[in-house]
């Protein structure tokens, strides 16, 4: 699976980097980095919970 952001909808509140911090970083204005978007089997379920919680709909996990 992978991690993505939809920059039309992330508004920076930054919980997705506090939800799962082994794959998202933050920006200095508070934005999400991603650097490997790839999610391993262990972090899918931190993945999911990341994407649920964020405010603004930002997230998505996808196959591949």
């Amino acid at each position: 699976m992978r991690i993505e952001v939809d920059w039309t909808r992330c508004d920076g509140h930054g919980l997705c980097a506090r939800l799962l911090p082994e794959k998202v970083g933050l920006d200095e204005w508070g934005f999400p980095v991603i650097d490997t978007p790839e999610i391993g089997d262990d972090l899918v379920p931190h993945a999911r919970r990341a994407v649920g919680a964020c405010p603004a709909l930002a997230l998505r996990l996808v196959p591949g």
